[in-house]
């Protein structure tokens, strides 16, 4: 029981970063034709407001306007092995398979520029990181394993109990039993939208040079909903123990909304030269804050000793016999070492959700760099990179300090013009985290993956092109294996995305 509500907390936080292309907080599909290409850092079109905001410069003077929805399908799936999971009363077996599925039916963004002269003057909106709400029906492997050990550290304890007063009652199949079977029920959701809207300036200083200057506002809502309830140790419901006039003092319950306000300082050059255009861009760090505001509910053990004391009274146990029982020196070490250890950590697993906390969460800074080249005039070939400096961005209780480095993202992608009106684009990207076994659990799953897209552009008339993409990720698989007393606990994390676009393109 003294790991219970930790695991739960973490276990919330895996609905944290929702449905993504990019680094471990950071949207990079913001627009749609990013989606059908996947490598756009130094691409020269109106979705450079956001991936190559110095290379908007180059387009005609003007209003430029796009306007993008995006629909997002996630699953995401941990395979579980402990040998404790075979005391389940509903699945006794030691391997468990739990699933989680996000949805975001509408994404949307729009990038606008007017440019004038040598000026480009830019706004970008978009969600740019979170975008959904993920869902566990189940809960997660790692809760149930505390949940597991909890039934298994409560029966050993009753059979303490017992073995002192010489009789067989909390150990008895009747109540906690002696073998740490369990029961429970569990649901999470985590829902997690962070909204950027940036403003900014390009300035073409030579008709092949421009640089870029703005800065985002990044407005972070959150919400993080989850339940334990109907906890049963072999037959015996545990709110018995912990309070038996309230049938929820067993439970545990979070709702805790978290919102923040960060701002992220941009820069960007671009520079042509032929056939070639080369581009950069650099995201400063972006420090956030969340501030919660929650009503959670946590179990407490404190009445423990006096609730035990009743059974036995209530048992017919003499209350001279039923004090020297408790007060035995191995049962008060017992009970006195489950509440020291439920309390205190209690205290750590509620700071990231307790009510009026602010929690570091800030986003890391981001550099990208680009380079397009055009063989022919209906071909156009783009290779780009992107680093995060995950390890610089400051996290609750520094997690960041778990990695071993930041996010690497390479891609590459290939545009054709098939005719006047319609260009067709395909591309690959690459994410591969820092990632240790460490950082590796239930509250930080990513996994390394390859995109792919592909989709078309469409001059519906002079002045407007319509965009339509698909892109999926494949994902790999990510495993981890650690030494417990009870044996082996083994996860396997993997998950899917799938993502549909369409967008509209507007010079006026």
């Amino acid at each position: 029981m003294q790991r219970l509500r930790i695991v739960f907390a973490a276990c919330l936080l895996t609905c944290g970063t929702l449905v993504h292309a990019g680094g471990l907080l950071t949207n990079t599909n913001q627009n749609v034709a990013f989606n059908r290409q996947l490598s756009r850092n130094a691409a020269i079109g109106i979705d450079g407001v956001y991936s190559n905001p110095a290379g908007v410069a180059f387009l005609g003077d003007g209003a430029h306007i796009s306007v993008n929805w995006q629909l997002v399908f996630q699953s995401r799936t941990i395979r579980n092995e402990y040998p404790l999971f075979a005391n389940n009363m509903n699945d006794a077996t030691p391997r468990r398979k739990f699933g989680g599925h996000a949805f975001a039916p509408v994404l949307p963004s729009y990038q606008i520029a007017y440019n004038w002269r040598n000026f480009s003057f830019q706004s970008n909106f978009a969600v740019g990181g979170g975008g959904g709400k993920c869902i566990f029906d189940d809960g997660l492997g790692s809760f149930e394993k505390i949940v597991s050990e909890t039934a298994y550290g409560a029966s050993s304890l009753a059979s303490v109990v017992d073995k002192v007063a010489g009789r067989s009652m909390f150990s008895s199949d009747q109540m906690f039993g002696s073998k740490g079977s369990y029961s429970y029920d569990s649901y999470m959701r985590g829902r997690q939208y962070y909204y950027g809207l940036s403003l900014g300036a390009a300035y073409k200083l030579t008709p092949s040079l421009s640089f870029f200057a703005g800065v985002r506002g990044v407005y972070a809502s959150c919400n993080y909903y989850g339940y334990v309830r109907d906890v049963k140790v072999g037959n015996l419901p545990l709110y018995k123990v912990l309070d038996p006039s309230k049938t929820n003092s067993a439970d545990i319950e979070l709702n805790c909304n978290q919102s923040g306000l960060g701002f992220t300082p941009i820069l960007g050059v671009d520079y042509r030269l032929g056939r070639w255009n080369f581009a950069a861009k650099y995201e400063f760090k972006t420090r956030m804050r969340l501030k919660n505001e929650s009503v959670n509910q946590a179990p407490s053990i404190g009445n423990l000793p006096d609730n035990l004391a009743a059974a036995f009274m209530a048992a017919g146990v003499p209350e001279a016999q039923t004090k020297a029982v408790l007060t035995h020196p191995s049962v008060e070490a017992a009970m006195g070492a489950l509440k020291t250890g439920f309390d205190e950590r209690l205290t750590a697993a509620t700071g990231e959700y307790a009510d009026d906390a602010r929690i570091a969460a800030d986003i890391p800074a981001l550099l990208t760099v680009g380079v397009s080249y055009n063989p022919v005039d209906p071909l156009r070939l783009y290779a780009g990179f992107n680093y995060f400096w995950d390890r610089q961005a400051t996290s609750y209780n520094h997690r960041e300090k778990k990695l071993s480095r930041g996010t690497e993202e390479w891609s590459a992608g290939v545009e054709f013009d098939a005719s006047k009106a319609i260009t067709v684009s395909a591309g690959w990207q690459n994410t591969s985290y820092g990632l240790t076994p460490d950082y590796m659990d239930d509250k930080s799953f990513v996994v390394g993956s390859n995109s792919l897209g592909a989709g078309v552009k469409m001059k519906l008339s002079k002045k407007m092109s319509l965009n339509l993409a698909y892109f999926f990720t494949i994902y790999g698989h990510e495993r981890t294996n650690d030494a417990e007393a009870a044996g082996s606990y083994t996860a396997d994390y993997t998950r899917t995305n799938h993502v549909f676009g369409a967008g509209l393109d507007i010079d006026l």
